[in-house]
């Protein structure tokens, strides 16, 4: 009896996993579309947890905070995106072009999936101390993921173009005020823009004698 209730308990704590799992997805699709539709000073935990219906207690017990559950949205937006795995990734046996594709593909999803995160973000930001100090973060963050992935390209860079100067061109190409302008406003698909952004990188930053 003994071995068979061993054998029991990882199930069991797989399937308490899998409910705490649900629970905080479910909260957090409910916090992004208050944040949304109220603000995020006009949301309240009460409300988020009403929309999500659950406990203003679990909703603490899981978060802590409306500014963890802020966190948690960023957290899964770069989960879909996988911009970061593509700026830091190991260059290895991908020639510049295939990387910059990749990049332009990336911050495609990126923005696809995350313009309303930046909205929340910034509406949290004027309001709250610690949220302009979250995104101020996330923000010096990216400015040095792009120096980073400038320098993994210095050997191939055009002429006189140094890791400085490619890095406020992987900045201003990849910006998410650039995608809402082509795809939101001017009605470019999505597809469009990738093509578009990859292009736009090729040209504006490699070697084209290689």
């Amino acid at each position: 009896m003994n071995a068979v209730k061993g054998q029991k308990r990882p199930i069991r704590s797989t399937l308490r996993q899998r409910q705490a799992q649900a629970t905080a997805r479910m909260i957090v699709a409910a916090a992004k579309a208050l944040f949304l539709d109220q603000g995020y000073t006009g949301t309240t935990i009460e409300a988020i947890a009403g929309r999500a219906d659950v406990a203003v207690s679990t909703v603490y017990a899981v978060f802590g905070s409306k500014r963890g559950i802020l966190r948690a949205i960023r957290t899964a937006w770069h989960e879909v995106s996988r911009i970061r795995e593509v700026v830091y990734a190991d260059p290895g046996d991908a020639t510049p072009e295939e990387r910059l594709e990749q990049l332009a593909q990336a911050t495609r999803q990126q923005w696809e999936t995350g313009v309303e995160v930046i909205a929340i973000y910034r509406g949290a930001a004027a309001a709250d101390p610690e949220a302009a100090a979250e995104l101020s973060e996330a923000l010096k963050g990216r400015q040095k993921g792009m120096q980073t992935f400038a320098s993994s390209l210095e050997p191939h860079l055009r002429p006189g173009l140094d890791t400085a100067r490619a890095a406020d061109i992987l900045q201003v190409l990849c910006m998410p005020e650039v995608f809402n302008e082509l795809v939101k406003h001017l009605g470019w698909s999505a597809e469009d823009y990738q093509a578009w952004l990859a292009q736009s990188l090729k040209r504006e930053l490699l070697n084209e004698s290689e």
